[in-house]
């Protein structure tokens, strides 16, 4: 049975789910930031996926990108799968712009994350949501 990592429990909300991830907000509002999760135990690697899963994950990570991106409009998206603190499956993409914090050096590592509030994660939470399910609203079942 899938259960999600306590550290992507404890650090993310959840938003959606999708056909195979599930889609969490991380808890830095210092970042447009969503977690996609593959609900299946024991993977810690994109190639233990199966082939259709792989292009599940694909067409779900492309899309969670492509909309983000649009939504904030995002100098780039950094889409990875590290880890190394985390070994559960799991993508990160992150919106950035040029001259946030951080940039151009990674995200991970840097200064303290900044804590969401509640009104705030839902508002976004709220607008991922929106932007999202218009995919389902315009007749893609979101699966292959």
């Amino acid at each position: 049975m899938f259960k999600l990592d306590p550290r992507l429990d404890n650090d993310t909300h959840f938003i959606m789910a999708f056909p195979l991830c599930d889609a969490l907000l991380m808890n830095d509002a210092r970042y447009p930031w969503v977690i996609l999760v593959p609900r299946k135990t024991g993977l810690t690697e994109i190639y233990q996926l199966t082939e259709q899963e792989q292009q599940q994950l694909t067409l779900e990570s492309n899309t969670v990108a492509q909309k983000m991106a649009e939504l904030v409009s995002a100098d780039k998206m950094n889409v990875a799968a590290l880890g190394n603190v985390v070994s559960q499956l799991h993508i990160h993409h992150v919106a950035r712009y040029i001259g946030d914090a951080t940039w151009p050096d990674p995200v991970w590592g840097k200064g303290d994350a900044v804590p969401y509030s509640e009104e705030e994660y839902e508002a976004v939470i709220i607008q991922l949501k929106q932007v999202l399910s218009e995919l389902e609203q315009n007749g893609n079942n979101f699966t292959l």
